[in-house]
């Protein structure tokens, strides 16, 4: 147990968000060399902290941004898909972020990369809390427009690279094409070191939402690293990305601040799927997009020295939620309380003081589909699908996993274990129970939407 005693001013928040990174990719999850790199930073780091096995993302890229952001699963925020260009959504005014939290705590907020929780004026960052953005509206394929022969730029949509500031219209910097792309984490890491630099210097505490754009397809290493794996264009990424947050962590060190820094590197969904960019779920099967461990398991690690105990590890369930509402507590912020959060307050559990998580279990979604339940080591699902661009298959009953005897979710033994049902039923009827308190928003819903609540 940890014997230090808790921290009682406002520590700096880095939250590493890191694209599309398979449960399988990095060395301290069973990857790096194997995968084609290593990745010594981000293992070393894993030694420093906290290491988890069962944390859990959503199963898209908008849907984790979005439960991240609100600390609420993204069904209820309208964001439980990612939207087709032009079809709007994104954030409704009525939500609260983490940044504008933060910010009314007296952080400075910036964000550097995807964004991908609206693409229309009072749905960027900037309207959402965050002081400073440069990065992408939506996805980094749309760089391959560009490179289609069936497109046209003086008739189609352009993408483009952004940047906004609080208070100021955002504008569009560049066109993101595959040269863009190749580039722009060097350009993500120029603006994060230097907005930590000038607050640091202004003795603020400052809020980082570092969105990395690796592993997304496609990786094109920068010039520095490509050929430098050996192994191809995905290992010499793998590399970028492990640089990239070790150059990071030295600043911090650097300037002194590494022991006021909550600093957590985790992924928004399991691995890539398409060829020849595809990820690893290493342990577990499937990939993003399903309702498979590969989907709902990603790296994540937390280190705060001196309060989160170094070198432990647990295959405790920590959900995306939770680092919502364990920010916002560690940063002396204000839970909001006219509205249903699901992240759990995970700092006994995180801090040491306890073995076991908050939270037993969650409900899952793929799109609308509420596709299973998880509660302890057992997985209940209601479709199958393990990849991405599998077919979904209706289950006439749910299939049980026990997910220790059998990570791959192989064989249903429901017949031999159908006391634990009774628990995930729980789980689900308490998930509509809120939903009777509290109308879900629907997607593309009108950006001064709020939802009807019972509360009241």
């Amino acid at each position: 147990m940890n014997e230090t005693m808790a921290y009682t001013g406002k520590p700096n928040v880095v939250l590493f968000f890191v694209d599309n990174l398979g449960f399988g990719e990095l060395g301290c999850y069973g990857g790096g060399i194997l995968r084609g790199a290593d990745t010594r930073r981000i293992d070393q780091f894993s030694e420093e902290g906290m290491k988890l096995l069962n944390f859990a993302p959503e199963a898209q890229c908008t849907p984790s941004r979005s439960a991240l952001m609100t600390g609420r699963y993204s069904i209820r925020s309208g964001n439980q898909s990612v939207p087709a260009y032009g079809m709007g959504g994104g954030l409704v005014r009525w939500e609260r972020t983490i940044a504008e939290i933060l910010s009314e705590a007296g952080y400075a907020t910036q964000i550097v990369g995807k964004w991908h929780i609206g693409d229309t004026d009072g749905r960027w960052p900037t309207d959402h809390g965050f002081d400073e953005w440069y990065g992408l509206p939506r996805t980094y394929d749309e760089c391959l427009w560009s490179e289609d022969p069936w497109y046209n730029p003086k008739r189609d949509p352009i993408s483009y690279v952004m940047q906004g500031r609080k208070g100021e219209s955002v504008r569009s910097v560049k066109q993101l094409t595959l040269d863009v792309r190749k580039d722009i984490d060097t350009e993500y890491q120029q603006r994060a070191l230097d907005f930590i630099r000038r607050n640091v210097k202004a003795g603020k505490p400052f809020f980082l939402y570092y969105c990395h754009s690796m592993l997304h397809l496609p990786t094109i290493p920068r010039d520095e690293f490509k050929g430098k794996s050996g192994n191809g264009d995905w290992a010499d990424c793998l590399m970028e990305m492990d640089h990239d947050f070790g150059q990071l962590l030295d600043l911090l060190d650097e300037l002194g601040i590494r022991d006021n820094t909550v600093v957590v590197f985790f992924g928004d969904n399991g691995a890539e799927e398409t060829l020849p960019w595809r990820g690893t779920s290493g342990f577990f099967e499937g990939s993003y997009f399903t309702g498979s461990e590969g989907s709902l398991r990603t790296p994540c690690m937390i280190r705060w020295p001196k309060q989160v105990p170094a070198s432990r590890v647990s295959d405790e369930i920590v959900h995306i939620t939770d680092i919502f509402t364990t920010i916002v507590r560690w940063a002396g912020g204000e839970m909001p309380t006219d509205r249903v959060i699901d992240g759990i307050d995970q700092r006994p559990f995180l801090l040491g003081k306890q073995d076991n998580s908050n939270r037993e279990g969650f409900p899952f979604w793929n799109g609308d589909r509420l596709y299973g339940v998880k509660w302890k080591n057992w997985k209940g699902i209601f479709y199958r699908q393990k990849y991405m661009w599998d077919p979904v298959e209706t289950l006439p009953t749910p299939h049980l996993y026990n997910l220790i005897e059998d990570p791959k979710e192989r064989e249903n033994v429901a017949i031999h274990h159908s006391w634990v049902l009774a628990h995930m039923a729980k789980i689900v009827a308490e998930f509509y129970k809120s939903v009777e308190k509290e109308q879900l928003i629907p997607p593309s819903a009108p950006i001064d939407f709020v939802p009807k609540s019972g509360q009241h």
